[in-house]
């Protein structure tokens, strides 16, 4: 960090050394906030959270994270208020909005996102908390504990800039395009998201085609809106791109996802003796909760942490919870797989008698505790919309006239759709990762896709081709179709496999192998029961040649069984042992506690 001495002035404008950014310079007034432990804070808590621990090169923090924010929100603002005198732009709104930009995520919690999305609902269970109050709250004790030079017309300001609430001030109405720059609710386009993802995708490796200056330059209001020139189009739409590409390829890695979880336990098993979830509201003890959390429990010797320490180990160890089955689902069936694919739906699945060849002891010991269950909802920025459709845009040749732009003003070759769910299944303990497997695959043959989906062009095209030979052409089941006979009438069924259907399949004392579902003698076969149903020939991958004269799918893709994943009921999902490598987990294993994975495999292997 450099200091530059202004001529003719005894202030001093710091400058500090950014990888993204380069030098970014701050005045002694926004230095007064940076140089606050609210603030420095920020140093302590990683922007990507756990990715940490996958890639290498995230080891960013929210400090430059704000730094960068603040450094383009005055960039903007200084931009619009020389490119547009008219507007009325003053000093005081640069300083204010740079400011909001500097302090937008003062409130966020150890791990970034998985303290606030995953920590707190599941401590504080019906708490309505999320990491922008919390970020007003810590600018409110910032403001009183240090006395900086701010008005308390100006601190309202700064906190409805970083809710992105226009509402709240009058300079809501007076200039709502001001709070467009950090928070912007109508498209998502502001320099919170510029910095984010240059700074995420630097971290990981990646070059991105992003360029920030031209997208701050091409910005023009118009009607009280922040517009952008048409040519820059693809520009911004390679950035929502690139967002969802983040969330896909980085955010949601399916070991990232394995550790936030081992995480969560951590906190949750240390919860009743730490209480660190009940100091979200209590600013002068939030302020020292970083990442460093997970540290102060595994230098604990408190017999209490014992449990959160033991998870703590398995991570250091890599003994992570492992990927069970995963699946791309349409996003119109979101609602359903988050209702019916649970912990607690598997184990009942597990236990119903359903499950052919399955070990019975493995059975008897499956608890919820052992499945971890992920669904996440993958968009670029508006859901299922396109968020282009939220964009204004304007023309060199009518620069003050602002209008939505057509796919054929951009391109043809966008979505039909911009949002798929992900869902991904975990087992905690290796023993269990075949019949978990059995368990989420068997949930899967009572679902149907929900209205509304249809195959892709390419899809639709290889069921209008000519088979060259009609006895091994398979027709896609749709939601419409029966699975007993492609022309036979739709009928009316539940979507969801509720308890009470399961319990219909479940053999009674005595009874001999569970009749596999969709056969003539299984109970519950007939009227009503189609969702149960199987095709009565077995579609297998050889169905489908070189010349493609058939489908491999009996379903539609989304409800069909992952080929990359599967493994026998039975499989334990044995890696390579090693010894614990403390001297605190060897003491465990003597003592009983936090045994090895090999440890556990083979116990279960020879009783």
């Amino acid at each position: 960090m450099a200091e530059e001495a202004q001529p003719g002035s005894l202030t001093r404008v710091r400058k500090f050394k950014d990888w993204v950014h380069d030098y970014v310079s701050f005045s002694p007034w926004i230095c007064s906030f940076i140089d606050t432990k609210h603030f420095q804070r920020l140093r302590y808590i990683k922007q990507l959270g756990v990715s940490y621990f996958v890639f290498p090169g995230a080891a960013h923090n929210r400090f430059e994270h704000c730094l960068g924010v603040g450094h383009l929100a005055r960039l903007m603002a200084v931009h619009l208020k020389d490119s547009q005198p008219q507007l009325g732009i003053t000093d005081q709104h640069v300083k204010c909005v740079e400011l909001a930009g500097l302090c937008h995520d003062l409130g966020h919690g150890p791990w970034s996102h998985l303290w606030d999305s995953i920590f707190i609902p599941t401590a504080l269970p019906g708490k309505r908390w999320k990491h922008e109050d919390a970020s007003e709250m810590m600018f409110d004790d910032l403001v009183e504990t240090y006395r900086p030079e701010i008005t308390p017309e100006e601190v309202v300001i700064v906190k409805a800039l970083i809710a992105g609430d226009r509402t709240r001030c009058p300079l809501g109405t007076e200039k709502p395009f001001l709070f467009e720059i950090v928070a912007n609710t109508r498209n998502g386009l502001d320099v919170d998201k510029f910095d984010y993802i240059a700074r995420d995708c630097h971290a990981v490796g990646d070059r991105g085609n992003l360029s920030i200056s031209r997208l701050i330059s091409s910005a023009r209001v118009i009607d009280n809106k922040i517009c952008y020139d048409i040519k820059d189009a693809n520009q911004i739409y390679e950035l929502y791109y690139t967002r969802f590409s983040l969330h896909k390829r980085v955010y949601n890695h399916k070991t990232i996802k394995a550790i936030e979880y081992m995480v969560i336990d951590a906190l949750l098993a240390a919860e009743p003796y730490l209480k660190v979830a009940c100091l979200v509201d209590k600013p002068d003890r939030y302020v020292f909760l970083t990442d460093n959390l997970l540290n102060k429990i595994e230098e604990s010797t408190k017999k209490e942490l014992e449990p959160a320490r033991a998870i703590i180990e398995r991570l250091r160890t890599r003994d992570l919870y492992r990927l069970v089955d995963y699946k791309v689902f349409s996003y119109a069936d979101h609602d359903m797989v988050r209702q019916n694919v649970t912990p607690a739906r598997i184990v009942e699945v597990a236990k119903s008698g359903l499950l052919e060849g399955v070990d019975e002891e493995l059975v008897s010991q499956l608890t919820q505790e052992c499945v971890a269950v992920n669904v996440s909802v993958l968009h670029y920025g508006k859901g299922p919309s396109n968020p282009l459709d939220d964009v204004t845009f304007y023309s060199k040749q009518q620069p003050d006239v602002g209008r939505k732009a057509d796919r054929s003003d951009i391109s043809l070759l966008m979505p039909s759709t911009f949002a798929e769910v992900w869902l991904r299944v975990y087992t905690k303990d290796c023993q269990f990762f075949g019949l978990i497997q059995a368990a989420y695959r068997q949930i899967l043959k009572m679902l149907q896709p929900s209205e509304g989906v249809v195959a892709s062009d390419e899809q639709q095209h290889e069921d209008e081709v000519a088979p060259e030979d009609p006895e091994v052409m398979v027709k896609l089941w749709t939601p419409s179709t029966s699975l007993d006979s492609p022309l036979s009438t739709p009928r009316t069924s539940s979507r969801k496999a509720s308890a009470s259907s399961l319990a219909e399949h479940r053999p009674g004392p005595g009874a001999g192998p569970s009749p596999s579902i969709g056969s003539p003698s299984a109970p519950g076969a007939g009227p009503g029961s189609d969702q149960l149903r199987r095709p009565s020939t077995p579609l297998s991958s050889n169905t489908m040649g070189n010349n493609r004269r058939g489908r491999a799918f009996g379903r539609t893709p989304s409800f069909s069984d992952n080929a990359f994943t599967t493994v026998p009921p039975n499989f334990r999902d044995v890696s390579p042992s090693r010894k614990p490598r403390s001297k605190r987990a060897r003491e465990g294993e003597e003592g009983g506690h936090a045994p090895t994975k090999k440890s556990r495999i083979d116990g279960v292997g020879s009783s």
